[in-house]
């Protein structure tokens, strides 16, 4: 049926209507904008872990320190960047260190800028020369033994290019862990990436998208240079076996978000998370 508006102009009616009928009832569509706005936060919005002046929400655990002992001031704030810095050891003595960001997560999209420079502390290991990692998915500081070297983790190895010869960043490295490569158990300790070499002090970018258990991918220049699925504590390790016994199995859905000490100075100048909603 066509309606038609007596006595009032077309453009005028046709105003009218829309009002009325574009309307809705107070409160009628609150829930699904909430739920539209919970969900742009959820999967959209990137939080700060790092605020750019302290370590406030960051723990510091040092092999041979207790959780939230900082020997050396290895991890220390300069110039709006975390940086680990070895300038009042006499020696690095095998005093490998994380630090820890107070919450866990299980999906997320973490980016970290990060950069090597100057020497390596005296006393470092050969094949830590510019070398770091982004730990995910670990246990917490308060769980690790004193005398612990890692976390019981999955690491995202950060390394940077000598002068000569290919170095990939980005890497794969599992203390007390294990993952699922192409339907495939990897058990080694760590698996290359086919990322490009990055040599000198620049600042470079990765990012890491997690989905809990299923899927676990390492970012360069917007190109994924690894991927895996299933991270799980590896029972060989007896630490991790015992984690496994407590939190109920090995599969490894969530955990906490550390940087690494190994002997190299380095910055981290952005550390941000993006919370994805589950798959």
């Amino acid at each position: 049926m066509k309606r038609v508006f007596s006595g009032i102009p077309a453009a005028m009616a046709a105003l009218l209507c829309l009002a009325f009928f574009g309307r809705t009832a107070p409160g009628a569509d609150d829930k699904p904008a909430a739920a539209a706005d919970k969900a742009a936060k959820s999967d959209g919005e990137w939080i700060q872990l790092f605020n750019g002046k302290n370590l406030d929400g960051w723990i510091p655990k040092t092999r041979g320190a207790k959780a939230g002992e900082n020997p050396g001031n290895t991890f220390r704030v300069e110039d709006g960047a975390i940086v680990v810095r070895y300038d009042q050891y006499t020696k690095f003595d095998e005093k490998f260190g994380h630090l820890f960001y107070k919450e866990s997560f299980s999906n997320y999209r973490l980016r970290v800028e990060y950069r090597f420079v100057g020497e390596q502390c005296p006393g470092g290991p050969g094949w830590a020369i510019r070398n770091s990692g982004v730990m995910i998915h670990g246990e917490s500081p308060d769980e690790m033994g004193v005398d612990q070297d890692f976390p019981a983790s999955i690491e995202v190895q950060l390394l940077g290019g000598a002068k000569t010869g290919e170095r990939t960043t980005a890497n794969l490295c599992t203390p007390g862990t294990n993952v699922v490569m192409n339907g495939k158990l990897i058990t080694q300790h760590c698996t290359s990436s086919k990322s490009k070499t990055y040599r000198g002090d620049d600042w470079v970018t990765v990012e890491i998208e997690v989905r809990g258990s299923k899927l676990v991918r390492h970012i360069l220049e917007g190109e994924t240079v690894l991927e895996y699925n299933e991270p799980q504590l590896d029972e060989r390790d007896g630490h991790a076996k015992e984690l496994a016994k407590k939190k109920g199995g090995k599969l490894l859905a969530g955990g906490t978000i550390s940087l690494q000490s190994e002997s190299h100075p380095v910055e981290f100048r952005k550390v941000e998370l993006m919370k994805l909603d589950a798959e």
